[in-house]
């Protein structure tokens, strides 16, 4: 019997990292987006956003219509 003895803490928390890190794979292929994707996103919402105040038409009061 040359086996060595098990740390059983280690093993426990080994075991527990691995599910944490299979967790977070999976979070990250289900919502996940990479740091490119969600700056175009910001940037076009943004550009959306100045566009409609571009356009915006805003009522003159004292003006006759």
């Amino acid at each position: 019997m040359d086996e060595k003895p098990v740390n059983l803490n280690k093993a426990r928390k080994a075991r527990a990292r691995a599910e944490a890190r299979r967790q977070a794979d999976e979070n990250a292929v289900r919502f996940g987006r990479t740091k490119a994707q969600r700056l175009l996103e910001a940037a076009r919402n943004e550009k959306a956003r100045r566009m409609l105040d571009r356009h915006r038409v805003e009522d003159d009061p004292d003006a006759e219509a």
